[in-house]
């Protein structure tokens, strides 16, 4: 399947032609996921801020890797998190019905993290989902790290560090546990390139290695206590 946004800023197209094999089963299962499979928050009938996070696939030199973040420590909002890159809708990203979440998710990884746009092929959009704690409706996309491009925080006051991991890292069952917050929340964790990785960013690493067929058997039962600054 293929689309393509005329421009706001640039011409986009979202297709699944010509990926490598091995992530042509998250193409394949995610195409038809519904936004219930993927998390207990949907966005709300009206409200929310727009916004949009690039979930990027490389081929790194363990193999399948996913590009993530660490939020700066200093920032009011999840500080010291790691994270996709991504973030809320500007007006020069366009209308959200026509590519505009796209543009969005490239331009903010390109801001965060200094990576060429131009370099990522778009193969996939999955369904909003929702944030509380920020109100915010966040569309994650789908992209293939085709001509992968030199990456680093691009401001140290948003951006601490950028790094990739290993997908065979995120299958590892000595790698996961479950994350219990002092709200009552419980999620999917990952320990990983010394990082911890919880919250939205978890839950959809978490689905896509799932609906894909990556998942290993790891103990759910195992829990890892998040302070109240988490």
């Amino acid at each position: 399947m293929r689309s393509t946004y005329g421009r706001a800023d640039r011409e986009i197209t979202v297709t699944a032609e010509g990926l490598p094999a091995w992530l042509e089963p998250v193409a394949r299962a995610l195409r038809d996921v519904e936004p219930q499979q993927l998390s207990r928050y949907l966005p709300p009938a009206t409200g929310g801020r727009r916004s949009a996070v690039l979930v990027l696939f490389g081929d790194g030199p363990q193999g399948p890797e996913l590009l993530l973040l660490e939020r700066a420590g200093t920032l009011r909002s999840h500080a010291g998190q790691s994270s996709f890159p991504g973030g809320a809708l500007d007006p020069e990203d366009g209308d959200p019905a026509s590519g505009g979440l796209v543009r969005a998710a490239l331009r903010e990884a390109e801001e965060e993290t200094g990576l060429d746009p131009s370099g990522v092929q778009v193969f996939g959009v999955l369904p909003d989902l929702y944030i509380p704690v920020s109100g915010f409706v966040v569309t994650p996309v789908l992209g293939w790290w085709r001509e992968p491009s030199p990456v680093g925080p691009v401001d140290p006051a948003e951006t601490a560090r950028v790094f990739t991991v290993p997908v065979a890292e995120l299958t590892d069952p000595a790698k996961r546990a479950t994350a219990v917050h002092p709200s009552g929340h419980r999620g999917p964790v990952f320990h990983v390139d010394e990082a911890l990785v919880w919250g939205f960013t978890a839950g959809v690493i978490d689905r896509i290695l799932h609906y894909a067929g990556w998942e290993r058997p790891w103990d759910a039962g195992r829990e890892v206590p998040l302070d109240w600054s988490s």
